[in-house]
């Protein structure tokens, strides 16, 4: 009989249990609807990528391997960076939830009863998460396609189709997600006791011991950051050094909010005539609490701030410089190299007047010159072999400069000029600083400079350019060139002088202008007969390579974009809940101060200080951190081919401008919430 009892009674607590979890979700509705909403951006940003990535457009379209490329790495970041975060929100509803829990175990629920109702929940979130991030995802994915292909310059024609594996790929991402913080829920339900779970919800964040010791180290890790983020070169270690960089800005933050604000008001506190002035007794032990207790959730504030403004200064920057980029890569859309055979430069310019009117396009900007090219080491104005000494003395010629070297007379045709150079002069043009000599100096042969051009029609200039490699150097004739080859032929144990001179080249390059699909196809057929039937050397199709880049830079504008919202979307959540978190961390306190005689108007201005002390600290700190990372980013963009240096500073501006009018409105929106919690009796 009682075996009977025990088993119905079992069975009508199994039933109560999901009421049980659908309640406390309703209970708990001003927490849980902002996660559950996180969760359907997650999976709908997930299930984009996965569906754009499955596509067979996507791996068939020309040129959208960059687009793919992008998305797939893109696609990683997200797991990455969702997983964390949807962890954190979780562990603030269970710690929210601790005491509901602790009650029902006290009531009489043992713990595997309360593990049902938390996967009973865990599995209602998912699905409803899942669910409906998918359907918002189907109804929406094709537009961000569409979107993803005007922005990669890609068919817009293309047709869409759905794949299952992006269905079931979301679907096992987040139920993996929601797997693992379930069984974080249920860790701390089992090795929690009813007491500590009635507790729970008030318990902050311990103490870090030897405060000055990590305070200390937080700011050397910080001013190490800084430190690589603004004198770190324009190299092949860039990159590693961005993510060293990031390293040890993010691990500075951490220990400066958690222990340095800490250490600092504790500081504040032993000056007592300060100290026990009725404000700022209220405000310093006010802010210790509030520090100690939630300096984690500042340091995610900080540093999602910090990437959402980050992404959006890449992203715009990019976005209103791709045209310069493109120019400055690319100036002209054909270079053909001519082996020093006269007839061929005729043959090409009537190949190409044939071809442009085929397509109805026009030839503009023809010019030919003849150069060859000689590699030398630098150093000052003397130029040598590579890691060689400068005449006999201790100091050593570096790197690895391109010297273009070609005739005054070619230089004058293009240049639309008249420059007459003397014997043993020369003009001197650089694609990156100003040379900047009056004399340039061959292995101990000295030419006079007689000028040095503010530009070149052939070569885009910037003082910026990382690529500073090239020198155009304007001789008089044949003879003074020569006489370069040689020395050089000479120096670096060449024999054949006169193979050297034959292998020089006779460059044409030239513009197209016309419709872009017109303009493909002309650049195609050219390409092809120039290699094919003409035998040139090299012939350089920039019309193509320019929508390739295109395409490249595309598909990084629109993972910026996405992942821009997505920051945004983590950084409100975290707001909404850090004020949810101090409006029921407030409200006994509230209470203390009505009844030892403060009036409403004094505790709401102390309150309503700290909190925006709270929550305007990590956007200083993340806008010093953007304006330090700013410069590594002009570094990075400068490896691309990015020199406008004063539109990304315009953008950077614009953007932290903008961005705290928006976290600004953010705080006073959601401060609603804490207000609400904090006068609720």
């Amino acid at each position: 009989m009682t075996g009977k009892m025990n088993k119905a009674k079992s069975m009508k607590t199994r039933h109560i249990l999901p009421h049980l979890a659908v309640k406390g979700m309703m209970n708990n509705g001003a927490a849980y609807y902002p996660y559950l909403a996180a969760g359907i951006f997650s999976v709908f940003t997930f299930f984009v990528f996965s569906s754009i990535l499955h596509n067979d457009i996507i791996s068939t379209l020309p040129k959208s391997v960059y687009a793919w490329m992008f998305l797939s790495m893109g696609r990683v970041l997200l797991g990455i960076i969702l997983l964390p975060f949807l962890f954190y929100t979780n562990s603030f509803l269970m710690k929210r939830r601790k005491k509901e829990v602790g009650l029902y175990n006290i009531l009489g629920l043992e713990k595997k009863h309360i593990g049902t109702m938390l996967f009973a929940e865990s599995f209602l979130t998912y699905l409803v998460a899942v669910g409906m991030g998918i359907i918002s995802g189907v109804v929406l994915t094709k537009l961000l396609f569409l979107l993803l292909l005007r922005m990669t310059g890609l068919p817009v024609d293309a047709k869409f189709t759905f794949s299952l594996s992006a269905f079931g790929e979301t679907a096992i991402f987040f139920f993996w997600v929601y797997a693992i913080n379930f069984i974080s829920n249920l860790i701390q339900v089992g090795i929690a006791r009813p007491a500590d779970l009635l507790s729970g919800s008030k318990k902050g964040e311990k103490e870090p011991k030897l405060l000055w010791v990590w305070a200390a180290l937080g700011a050397v890790a910080l001013g190490f950051g800084y430190k690589l983020a603004i004198y770190s070169e324009a190299d092949s270690m860039i990159f590693i050094n961005f993510f060293f960089a990031i390293f040890w800005v993010v691990g500075g933050t951490y220990l400066l909010f958690t222990s340095g604000s800490v250490a600092f008001l504790k500081l504040l506190k032993k000056k007592k005539k300060f100290y026990y002035k009725p404000s700022n007794f209220i405000t310093v032990s006010g802010m210790l609490y509030r520090m100690k207790k939630n300096a984690a959730s500042l340091v995610n504030i900080c540093i999602f701030s910090t990437m959402v403004m980050i992404t959006l200064v890449c992203t715009l920057s990019l976005y209103l410089g791709l045209e310069d980029m493109m120019d400055f890569s690319f100036p002209f859309d054909f270079n053909v190299y001519l082996q020093e055979v006269r007839h061929q430069e005729g043959d090409v310019e009537e190949k190409a007047r044939e071809l442009a009117g085929k397509y109805g396009v026009e030839i503009k900007n023809y010019i030919s010159y003849e150069r060859i090219t000689l590699a030398y080491g630098k150093k000052g104005e003397n130029f040598g072999i590579v890691n060689g000494d400068v005449g006999g003395t201790s100091s050593y010629l570096t790197g690895n400069y391109d010297v273009n070297i070609f005739l005054e007379e070619d230089y004058n045709r293009m240049e639309g000029r008249n420059l007459a150079l003397g014997e043993g002069e020369a003009a001197v043009f650089s694609s990156g600083k100003d040379y900047g000599y009056d004399r340039i100096v061959f292995f101990g042969k000295e030419m006079k400079v007689k000028e040095e051009p503010e530009s070149l029609r052939i070569a885009p200039k910037s003082e910026n350019n990382v690529h500073a490699g090239q020198f155009y150097l304007v001789v008089k004739d044949e003879t003074a060139r020569e006489g370069l080859v040689k020395d050089w032929a000479t120096k670096n144990c060449v024999a054949d002088v006169k193979g050297l001179m034959d292998g020089r080249y006779r460059m044409v390059r030239l513009d197209v202008a016309g419709e872009e699909m017109a303009r493909e196809a002309f650049g195609e057929e050219f390409w092809s007969w120039c290699v094919d039937e003409l035998g040139c050397v090299r012939a350089d199709n920039n019309i193509s390579t320019r929508s390739d880049q295109k395409s490249m830079y595309g598909g990084l504008l629109f993972i910026g974009i996405l992942f821009s919202i997505v920051f945004l979307m983590c950084l409100l959540l975290i707001m909404y809940y850090k004020q949810i978190a101090e409006g029921y961390e407030d409200q006994g306190a509230f209470e203390i101060m009505q009844k030892v005689g403060m009036s409403d108007r004094e505790i709401r201005g102390t309150i309503r200080r700290q909190i925006l002390l709270v929550f305007f600290v990590p956007v200083l700190g993340a806008v010093l951190h953007t304006c330090a990372g700013l410069v590594m980013v002009g570094k990075l963009f400068e490896v691309l081919g990015f020199f406008d240096m004063v539109l990304l500073k315009m953008c950077a501006a614009g953007v932290i401008l903008v961005f705290a009018g928006f976290y600004g409105a953010s705080y006073v929106a959601t401060a609603r919430t804490y207000y609400g919690i904090v006068s609720r009796k």
